[in-house]
């Protein structure tokens, strides 16, 4: 992955539909009336209170199986520090090969216990410049299409969706050659307004962290991608910086975009950036990281939408620091980064 963000890729770890429904139906699908309540130590996973939080809590995400293998394995103590995880909703990353029946699995999901879904989708072609996270649709069209199932399968239920991590980035700073870059841009707008003529769904176009350090550079971007169109942008996708530098870099940006609304991703944000390692891969599963604020829409500011955790904590931004490939359930990192956080 790049230097910016580090982003989860590993599709084939993700929960297919058929067998998201069954896992549903074991855990009573968190809808009835107790769904809002507090799980004790053995329960299963429910949602957070609405009125907070919107979003769908998934009960049968990695790190709500690590809470299992814990119990059962007597170790209680780790079952509630991965706990601090698994019963706060997180980005469901929809995959390349069945990118409709996912998104009608998570959206219905999240319809039957009357919260929303959050669909991150990263597909782009040519996408993170051959790094840990390469790969994306073979090319435009097929891209398209990929899109087009995602609408299909959302449909008119709720859903929230972060738009393609890191390709606005990569057009700016020259990493996408340069014969890829008009196409990148019909992409986004073509999703942006696919998406958006959907009856229930908000879009937020990603737009760096505040690291990278130059709205300046990437407004302009933002609006020949669409952005008029979108309901706003996301910044922090898989990163660590602070929410109010975050909140900083953002307004910056929504100022210069017709005050555009955005979101920040806190998943990992709580201790800040790592500043020890080198700058290149500084973003890539830094040590003594820790869980941010956990997800709401009760933010410190009008225009920040939502905290979110669109990075799933836990998961591996890539083979470095003695990772796993990008995206794979990384215990031991996920058992750090809940330990270090505030109960």
């Amino acid at each position: 992955m790049y230097g910016s963000q580090g982003t989860p890729v590993s599709f084939g770890t993700r929960t297919s539909a058929l067998v998201l429904g069954a896992a549903l139906l074991m855990a009573g699908c968190s809808s009835s009336g107790d769904g809002d309540k507090k799980p004790d130590a053995g329960a299963k996973i429910t949602q957070q209170p609405k009125g907070a939080d919107p979003i769908w809590v998934n009960p049968d995400t990695n790190a709500a199986r690590q809470v299992a293998t814990y119990v059962k394995a007597g170790k209680t103590a780790d079952a509630e520090q991965i706990r601090k995880i698994a019963e706060q909703p997180t980005g469901e990353w929809i995959g390349p090969e069945n990118p409709k029946a996912e998104a009608q699995g998570f959206t219905e999901a999240a319809d039957r216990a009357g919260r929303t879904a959050l669909l991150v989708l990263y597909n782009i072609p040519h996408r993170d410049c051959g790094q840990y996270s390469q790969g994306g649709a073979g090319d435009g069209d097929s891209y398209r299409a990929w899109i087009d199932a995602v609408a299909q399968g959302i449909a008119d239920r709720k859903a929230t969706l972060v738009l393609e991590p890191d390709a606005l980035l990569h057009l700016v700073d020259g990493c996408t050659p340069a014969q890829y870059q008009a196409e990148r841009y019909d992409l986004l707008a073509y999703a942006i307004t696919k998406l958006k003529s959907l009856k229930n769904t908000k879009v937020y176009l990603d737009a760096g962290n505040a690291g990278w350090g130059r709205p300046d550079e990437i407004y302009q971007p933002l609006q020949r991608a669409g952005i008029t169109k979108a309901d706003g942008f996301a910044v922090n996708v898989s990163n660590f910086y602070s929410t109010q530098d975050s909140i900083a870099y953002g307004k910056q940006l929504s100022a210069k975009t017709g005050n555009k609304h955005f979101v920040i991703d806190t998943s990992r944000n709580g201790n800040g950036p790592y500043t020890d390692g080198g700058t290149d891969e500084n973003w890539c599963n830094p040590p003594g990281r820790s869980l941010g604020e956990t997800p709401t829409t009760k933010t410190a500011d009008p225009l920040v939408d939502a905290y979110l955790w669109i990075k799933r904590p836990g998961e591996s931004d890539g083979e470095c620091k003695g990772g796993p490939k990008a995206g794979q359930w990384w215990p031991t990192y996920a058992l750090k980064l809940a330990q270090a956080s505030t109960p």
